[in-house]
Parts: C-alpha cells; sequence; structure tokens
C-alpha cells in the first residue's frame, strides 16, 4: 500500500486537481441501503479514485454484524447504523464516526392485513383492533436489537404510539429477509429504509406507509461513515478526502439526481432493482441526505438512553472520542 505524499494532498485539497498516481486501499463496510448513496456515488463518480482511494467493498446485513469485523480488523471504513458504534468503542474498539450520510431513514410500514386498520386510527388503536380482530398480535420485522431500525420500533411503539405490548411483537431478521416477509404476508409490518419502501409498496400497492422516520424518533439519526482509528491516523489526508468526496456526491445526488442514479442502481439494483425505482427512492419521504455529522451528535444520546432503557445496552456509554467533526469542518471552509 502506497501512500500519497503531502505534496500531492496539498494539491488535491486545495486545487481539486486529480491525483498522482500513488494510491491507497480502503477496505469499506456498508448496509445496502439508499442512506449509503453519497459512497456509491463519490466511487461512480470517480471522486475516490480522483484522491487516490481505491476502495474494495463488502456488504453487510445490519451494523450490529459490521462491527463484528471491525472488530476483526476486516474493514477500515464502517458505513451503516450510529447505534452499534458506542458499544464498540465501550468494548475496545477504536471507532471514530467522520460524517453522516443520511437521517430519518428507516419508516414503519403496514401490510395488507394491516394496514386497513390505521384507517382512521391512532397506532396503539390499530394494533389493538387488529389483535381484537384477528386473535394475534401484529408481528413486526426490524433488525436485530441494538440496531438503529430496532431501537426507533420500538421507540415508536412503546414512547409515541403508546400500544399495548400484547399488540405488538418485534420480530428481528435481517434486511433481505425482511423485504421479503412483508411481501410474502409472513409479517404484518416492518421497519424499512429506502429502496425497499419503494420496492414493496410499488410490489404491492397494499402495504402502506404509515410513519415516517421522524414520526418514529424524532431526529431520527441514520447511516454514517466510521473508521478505524489506525487507518485515520495513518491516513489522515485519505479521510479528510473521503469526507470532502461525500459532500461533493451529495450534492450531485441534489442537483443531478440523473447523473447519480446510475451509481446508485449499480450498487443496489444487481439486476433486480431497477432506474424507475432508484429515482423513487431518491425522491421518498424516508430519504434525507446530510453529511454534517454535528447534526447527529445529540439525536444518538438520546438513541443511546434509550437503548439503557430497552435493555440492549447495560448503561449509557461516554461520547468521547466517538465522533470526530474537524474533518467535516475542514471541507466546508476549503
Amino acid at each position: 500500500m502506497l501512500v500519497r505524499s503531502l505534496a500531492a494532498l496539498a494539491i488535491l485539497a486545495f486545487s481539486g486537481a486529480v491525483a498522482a498516481a500513488d494510491t491507497l486501499t480502503a477496505r469499506v463496510g456498508v448496509i445496502p441501503v439508499i442512506g449509503v448513496s453519497p459512497y456509491f456515488v463519490a466511487e461512480g463518480e470517480g471522486l475516490l479514485k480522483a484522491a487516490g482511494i481505491l476502495t474494495t467493498l463488502t456488504t453487510f446485513e445490519s451494523g450490529p454484524h459490521m462491527i463484528q469485523a471491525v472488530a476483526s480488523g476486516t474493514i477500515d471504513v464502517y458505513i451503516g447504523g450510529i447505534a452499534p458504534l458506542a458499544v464498540a468503542r465501550a468494548k475496545g474498539v477504536d471507532i471514530r464516526v467522520v460524517a453522516a450520510t443520511a437521517t430519518g431513514e428507516n419508516v414503519f410500514v403496514a401490510g395488507p392485513k394491516l394496514a386497513p386498520y390505521f384507517q382512521g386510527k391512532a397506532p396503539a388503536e390499530a394494533f389493538k383492533a387488529f389483535h381484537a380482530a384477528t386473535g394475534k398480535a401484529a408481528r413486526l420485522a426490524t433488525q436485530p436489537a441494538g440496531s438503529v431500525p430496532n431501537t426507533t420500533l420500538q421507540y415508536w411503539l412503546w414512547e409515541v404510539a403508546k400500544a399495548d405490548k400484547a399488540d405488538a411483537e418485534v420480530v428481528p431478521m435481517g434486511i433481505d429477509a425482511t423485504q421479503q416477509a412483508v411481501l410474502a404476508g409472513a409479517v404484518d409490518g416492518a421497519i424499512v429504509r429506502e429502496p425497499a419502501v419503494s420496492i414493496i409498496t410499488g410490489r404491492n400497492p397494499a402495504v402502506k406507509l404509515i410513519a415516517t422516520g421522524n414520526e418514529l424518533f424524532p431526529s431520527q439519526p441514520g447511516t454514517v461513515v466510521a473508521v478505524i482509528g489506525a487507518f485515520a491516523d495513518k491516513q489522515p489526508e485519505a479521510v479528510q478526502a473521503l469526507v470532502a468526496s461525500l459532500i461533493k456526491a451529495t450534492d450531485i445526488i441534489a442537483k443531478t439526481p440523473d447523473k447519480a442514479v446510475p451509481h446508485i442502481e449499480a450498487a443496489l439494483g444487481k439486476g433486480i432493482v431497477d432506474t424507475a425505482t432508484i429515482k423513487a427512492a431518491l425522491a421518498s419521504p424516508a430519504t434525507h441526505f446530510e453529511i454534517d455529522p454535528r447534526k447527529i451528535i445529540e439525536p444518538a444520546r438520546t438513541m443511546q438512553a434509550y437503548q439503557v432503557r430497552l435493555g440492549s445496552l447495560d448503561k449509557e456509554l461516554p461520547f468521547d472520542g466517538l465522533f470526530v467533526t474537524k474533518y467535516y469542518e475542514n471541507a466546508v471552509a476549503k
């Protein structure tokens, strides 16, 4: 692995010139959701390559699963939910959040059997009516305990909607399994992110979006970009270039979405998700891109406090060193 010279990095930072031939490789782990689009576009548009960064990509079903790769030293960059990261630091893993990518991503959809009960009813009443009519609690799919989707679902159910715990059952499963379970009618509702929202509602219009991200959890923190401490210490210029590239990519998504769509489709589509679905996902109420990590610090604290109440965390963990905002601040200053 070759390290770019400081001179070349200075040229990149201040003039935007294409990087010199020397490159480094970053091992990137992602959750395959639309909230990762700034990274997909930065890669597809060649912004990372121009900064001298080559990447290898691994996808994961949830943040807690990706943390295992972080702890084993098999990835350098984590792009996933914020919730597991303080836990990882408390266990001795030096990982630092350097940027956000999206907020308010997780939304609640109700399947064809459950959705009609929300017409004219508050959520708690809808779940109670479904239970009374079917004789069973609504089965609601989400990701494993400790993840952002799981936490937001439970916060909405018990704190916002004030649902009776006898009327709703939380069923942990992976992203792909959740999507298939909703379409197959194996669960009655789910927490999903784009492009799953557009895929599910497109294939079955009887599936309805019931609650958006901020309705589930106010100022809901979502996907973040975090780097392993050893990587950041050894390659600070690369981390700076990564954050700057994410800012540029988000601008491309906002101003020229048709330019961004092919890169997102290539990353998420895999021959299954078409261009129209990706466009719908980008315009969805579940899609809010945000790179500034400072905006999610306090919501992340609130989420962690609720995880303690749920029992998925033993105690609140210190945020000292978890958020490193200087890369974003330097990028917007320049």
